[in-house]
């Protein structure tokens, strides 16, 4: 799809779902237990959500245990302490200001889940930027993930088979991207999901995307080429940080974010990884900038030229040659 999911549209979406259904659950009950949490609502990834949520929380509070006069880190101190959270789980009680906040983030995480898997991966993988990623943390979140879930437990098995502690996150992404190819993943059908959040909120799929005409308009661009665009992109830059914008990096492959290649993989190569990684490998194949832009033009000419996608894609293969 060359669209992209609108988060403001999302966000008013999760909230008019969260606010129906605890309103009609508070107008029987004062509090919320863990036990009515996993069957609050017919799309049980909302409600694993919420609990995932609820984790997270303790967590957070758990970080406050540290003192200048005991050992928290002692085995049986922790051993005591993860049968104290167990027993909090067993006696969860929430009141609605405070679960509607957690239902509304679950509704959320869930619509995103069903409607753009890769963008979730995406964030699920590089939530702290380039940073690492703890194998253990890792598994604990995705646990709680039941739709589109498979390339993301093979992740984590591969990860613990080769006994690694933590990864950062382009080696997530490089490994995520063969697991893809692997499992011929394909993203799971959304009618199910959009029928059942519908019986509690009318919903349209496609308005939760962002069409061209939402984005920040732009001048007319005279000339919709590569070339064009690079130029463009060179002239409005300030003379003394042209060199610094555009420092010669050695390949595409491994300098592109994890963001960026599932956006450009999403927007640009019809969500097509091979289509992608091909592409990206006879670039880096190529010997001159101009070499590129004939490829380019050659094999993609029907790309929206007038994407941010598009220009943020065009400005790295100018890096590559620069």
């Amino acid at each position: 799809m060359d669209e992209k999911i609108s988060l403001q549209a999302v966000e008013e979406y999760s909230v008019a779902f969260s606010s129906k259904i605890a309103n009609e659950y508070f107008a029987q009950h004062q509090k919320i237990s863990g036990a009515d949490i996993l069957k609050l609502c017919q799309t049980k990834q909302i409600n694993l959500f919420v609990l995932r949520e609820l984790l997270k929380a303790w967590k957070q509070e758990t970080v406050k245990y540290k003192s200048p006069y005991f050992n928290y880190e002692a085995q049986d101190v922790k051993d005591s302490l993860t049968q104290f959270q167990n027993s909090l789980s067993n006696n969860i009680s929430i009141a609605k200001d405070h679960f509607l906040p957690l239902l509304k983030k679950g509704v959320s995480l869930t619509v995103y889940l069903v409607l753009d898997p890769y963008d979730f991966y995406s964030d699920t993988l590089d939530k702290n930027g380039n940073g690492t990623i703890k194998v253990a943390e890792l598994k604990n979140e995705i646990k709680y993930i039941k739709i589109n879930h498979r390339p993301l437990e093979r992740l984590v098995q591969k990860l613990e088979e080769k006994k690694l502690e933590s990864i950062s996150g382009n080696e997530a992404f490089a490994m995520l991207d063969q697991i893809l190819e692997e499992v011929n993943f394909t993203p799971e059908d959304v009618e199910p999901y959009i029928q059942q959040l519908s019986a509690v909120l009318p919903l349209e799929a496609e308005k939760l995307y962002e069409s061209k005409g939402e984005h920040i308009s732009t001048p007319p661009k005279k000339q919709n080429t590569p070339r064009a665009i690079i130029n463009e992109q060179i002239q409005k830059e300030p003379v003394t940080t042209v060199a610094d914008n555009f420092q010669r990096i050695p390949d595409l492959q491994n300098r592109l974010t994890i963001n960026q290649k599932f956006m450009f993989t999403k927007m640009l190569f019809n969500g097509d990884f091979d289509l992608f990684n091909n592409a990206v490998a006879k670039i880096d194949s190529l010997s001159s900038l101009d070499e590129a832009i004939s490829y380019l033009d050659s094999h993609y000419s029907n790309w929206d030229r007038e994407s941010e996608e598009y220009e943020e894609f065009m400005e790295m293969v100018t890096k590559r040659f620069a």
